[in-house]
């Protein structure tokens, strides 16, 4: 426990640090100057380069789980470098509010099945994936609403890679990428 001595010591110590005339016209802008850049710095960072993300939803099962994971985005993405495999996240064709995480498994100049399944079309139906496009469906089928419902995905719309989970701790890890196709 705390003595009331040490606590008195350090509020006077405080308090006679606050009264001085150099700590509000030298030591409080640095500081604070310090402060705003440091945050700068840290929302570019998370804007650009990478940043945490929760994942939920039962569209990625097996390879996340429906909720309580988050995964390491990398934001500075080469979409010339995407592969087949890669988990993506982007703006959702459908919802442009929500941020949605997907697995390529259709590149440009691809011809894929449309839906191997035959819910949404034939499982005879194929498409040819057009120039700055992708085709993206979840690892969950039956719980994906993915380019089977909304065609191919423009790469305008990805925001980032899903890199490595990174919570919860006993799983951390980086997705591997066991994507085969047929070439």
């Amino acid at each position: 426990m705390v003595s009331r001595a040490w606590a008195a010591g350090l509020w006077n110590s405080v308090h006679q640090t606050v009264r001085t005339r150099r700590f509000w016209t030298v030591s409080l802008p640095y500081r604070t100057l310090q402060f705003a850049n440091f945050a700068c710095a840290l929302h570019l960072f998370g804007d650009h380069i990478a940043t945490i993300s929760w994942v939920e939803g039962p569209s990625m099962v097996p390879t996340m789980a429906v909720a309580g994971e988050a995964a390491l985005e990398l934001k500075w993405i080469n979409v010339n470098k995407l592969t087949r495999g890669d988990l993506v996240t982007f703006i959702s064709p459908l919802d442009p509010g929500r941020i949605v995480c997907k697995r390529i498994t259709g590149l440009p100049g691809d011809v894929v099945c449309v839906d191997p399944t035959g819910t949404y079309a034939p499982s005879t139906e194929h498409v040819v994936i057009p120039k700055n496009h992708i085709w993206v469906t979840g690892d969950n089928l039956a719980w994906s609403r993915d380019s089977r419902v909304y065609g191919p995905v423009p790469m305008g719309l990805l925001k980032g890679r899903l890199y490595a989970r990174v919570w919860p701790v006993t799983q951390f890890g980086v997705f591997p990428n066991t994507f085969d196709y047929i070439s």
